[in-house]
């Protein structure tokens, strides 16, 4: 594996923030050659874009901290100039007391993270891909703001007055909040009884008004989801939530090394844990958990509706292996599927039915 050091002439660090950027030109030998800190702004984008021009003038890196964040518009900015971007953990800090720290300082480090990692880290795209982002955590927030509000209609019925509490006893949850959403005050009830069927009133209201804006947003990333990975749709078990996960979290081809890395990248690849004479492997708890979920969710649903799948686990199972450890293996089997769809692009995937799971490990 080719270092970094080996590529450039020279790395460019960057430290963001939501106002300022630290930067600091850093030699392949880890020498700081100069440094410089700008707005972060376009007209700070541009002044660092000259200061790397200047410093590093040969073939140039650059090392951003949070390109999903505080970072996002300078690594937009680089890209769109053909610049070769790169993200990087934030750096670890000397350990010892009075450990020093500074903005600069942490440029610096962010240049020789750069360069002492044997793997870099390419951004996410913005674009179609930010597109997807955005719509599923406005989703995903009215989801967790309607459970809540479930919650808190259910707590508001428990002690709720007897003439309202048995009006609503028996229903179904979703007859209750239909229930609750037309309650009226009567103005011969006492003032306990008019402002606990206010606010029933309002929580289901709200429950309701939740619901349709995630319905709606969930339109939204199925018409995007469509136009962007269609064969992803037409994969068993893969809808638009978890498809719309997956591409978030893929960005765009050539990201990921392999399928391996992919994998490694979304907690579903076991992590060695051989010592002597004991050959073994751990669970990865690490890595997107979001593209984990959205994995797990799509294997759940295989195993519940695809004879091929349930034929597989079973083998696995027949093998030795726990019902846990054959559905890792299954996740691992889908991942791996699912990155080489998304890859070969705009080709035609196979029907889900001629999917192997044979020599799936």
């Amino acid at each position: 594996m080719t270092m970094l050091a080996e590529q450039v002439d020279g790395v460019i660090g960057v430290d963001t923030h939501r106002d300022t950027l630290a930067a600091a030109a850093v030699s392949p030998i880890c020498a700081v050659l100069a440094s410089t800190d700008s707005p972060a702004n376009a007209r700070g984008y541009q002044l660092l874009l000259d200061f790397a021009r200047h410093h590093v003038s040969g073939r140039r890196c650059w090392a951003l901290e949070g390109t999903g964040s505080y970072g996002a518009g300078l690594a937009a900015f680089l890209d769109a100039r053909g610049e070769d971007v790169v993200e990087v953990c934030r750096p670890k800090r000397p350990a010892v007391r009075g450990g020093r720290k500074t903005d600069m300082l942490d440029a610096v480090r962010a240049a020789r993270e750069a360069l002492a990692t044997e793997h870099l880290i390419r951004p996410q795209r913005r674009g179609e891909r930010e597109a997807l982002r955005v719509l599923l955590t406005t989703r995903q927030s009215a989801v967790l703001a309607s459970t809540a509000a479930i919650n808190l209609l259910k707590a508001l019925i428990v002690s709720a007055p007897d003439e309202v509490r048995v009006e609503l006893r028996g229903m179904k949850s979703k007859d209750q909040i239909a229930h609750c959403a037309q309650l009226r005050d009567r103005p011969t009830q006492d003032i306990e009884h008019r402002m606990t069927v206010c606010a029933l009133r309002s929580a289901a209201q709200r429950i309701e008004a939740l619901r349709a804006e995630a319905k709606e947003l969930e339109l939204e990333l199925l018409a995007l989801v469509r136009t962007l990975a269609p064969a992803l749709l037409a994969l068993q078990g893969v809808g638009p939530i978890s498809a719309a996960q997956i591409l978030i979290s893929w960005s765009h081809a050539g990201r990921f090394r392999s399928e391996a890395a992919f994998a490694a990248f979304g907690g579903v690849a076991p992590i060695p844990a051989s010592s002597g004479l004991t050959n073994r492997h751990r669970i990865n708890r690490s890595g997107d958990r979001q593209l984990n979920r959205a994995l797990h969710t799509i294997t759940l649903i295989r195993m519940r509706l695809d004879p091929v799948t349930r034929a597989y686990v079973a083998r696995r199972i027949s093998e030795g292996k726990t019902a846990r450890d054959a559905q890792r293996c299954l996740k691992r089997a889908i991942c791996r599927h699912v990155f080489k769809l998304l890859e070969r692009g705009d080709q035609p995937a196979p029907p889900v039915a001629t999917v192997d799971l044979s020599q799936a490990a």
